[in-house]
């Protein structure tokens, strides 16, 4: 029988919720860090089984961004893969360059051996089933190649694992017992590897190049977004592509390359912003820090991004 264990931030001092929180889910998962969209008002819930080799998590909190960083990965014991099944809500899921929207049903698969991010807006329900990496290679050819592509519930044998894994996990919280057989995970594995068996190898090889230069470009922005000369013809220069290159290397995984840098500053600023320890800086000060040099042009793009102005999103405690 896979046995539920249930954890809450209910009954958590508000000032202890979000480290209890990441604690949580880190140890559950794996390393990570969530910034919720309401610190104050955070609230989540954690349900935990083991399934033979594989953890099976539901995680259903209040919106935020998840980030798992290398510093994450640093840290980190072992290497996972991770699929993630949407249940309610909408998120977005990067890894790689790559961008899955995930509506009920749907699901992608994350490695944590490199970064990730996962973002929702609202409520958001999902089962997360945690395998090891050898588990999965052993199965798939590059698992590593196929990362935060959107997996659609309503088609084919997406379908049938979508299906299979939410009822398995209604069951899991019923009160009959499960008589699941030693090899029950092993199965589990197989239909995963068979989800993504339609994925053509050609198209694992081609996206993996294109995904791998995304990757490049990406590790270098997040290097430098403190300098202000950063853009993405500078980015280009640098790294020996041309401009016409970078922006259509970058802007296969659903975002330009211009858009992304200022996105990435722009959440850094609001994440100093909201750090205590930070408090004796002024606004303007985080944001030349942080690569912008124009007070003017960050006041007016962090407001259309966050919909206050900084002193407004500082004092909003």
């Amino acid at each position: 029988m896979a046995r539920v264990q249930v954890f809450s931030t209910a009954g958590v001092a508000p000032r202890r919720r979000l480290d209890y929180w990441n604690e949580l889910a880190g140890d559950a998962l794996t390393q990570l860090v969530a910034d919720p969209l309401e610190r104050d008002t955070f609230s989540g819930r954690l349900a935990l089984a083991e399934v033979g080799d594989i953890r099976v998590a539901e995680i259903c909190s209040d919106p935020a961004t998840v980030h798992h960083s290398q510093a994450h990965i640093a840290r980190a014991p072992d290497a996972k893969f991770f699929l993630c099944l949407q249940l309610d809500g909408v998120s977005v899921n990067r890894q790689q360059g790559r961008e899955a929207v995930l509506r009920y049903g749907d699901f992608t698969l994350f490695d944590s051996s490199r970064p990730y991010q996962v973002t929702f807006g609202e409520r958001n329900r999902m089962v997360v089933l945690c395998m090891g990496q050898a588990q999965l290679q052993r199965r798939m050819a590059s698992p590593e190649a196929v990362v935060a592509l959107p997996m659609l519930g309503a088609t084919a044998v997406p379908g049938l694992l979508s299906g299979f894994l939410r009822h398995f996990w209604r069951e899991c919280h019923s009160e009959r017992d499960l008589p699941l057989g030693p090899r029950f995970s092993e199965a589990v594995l197989d239909l995963i590897a068979s989800a993504y068996a339609h994925v053509s190898q050609a198209l694992s090889q081609a996206t993996s190049l294109s995904v791998a230069r995304r990757e490049r470009v990406r590790s270098y922005v997040e290097a430098h977004l403190h300098d202000p000369k950063l853009t993405p013809t500078s980015a280009a220069r640098t790294l020996g592509m041309s401009a016409r290159y970078i922006h259509h290397v970058f802007s296969e995984g659903g975002e330009t390359l211009g858009r992304y840098i200022l996105r990435r500053r722009l959440e850094e600023c609001a994440r100093a912003l909201d750090d205590l320890a930070q408090r004796g800086q002024t606004a303007t000060e985080i944001a030349f820090r942080h690569g912008f040099n124009d007070a003017s042009h960050f006041g007016r793009v962090f407001r259309e991004r966050y919909g206050l102005t900084p002193a407004e999103y500082r004092r909003r405690d």
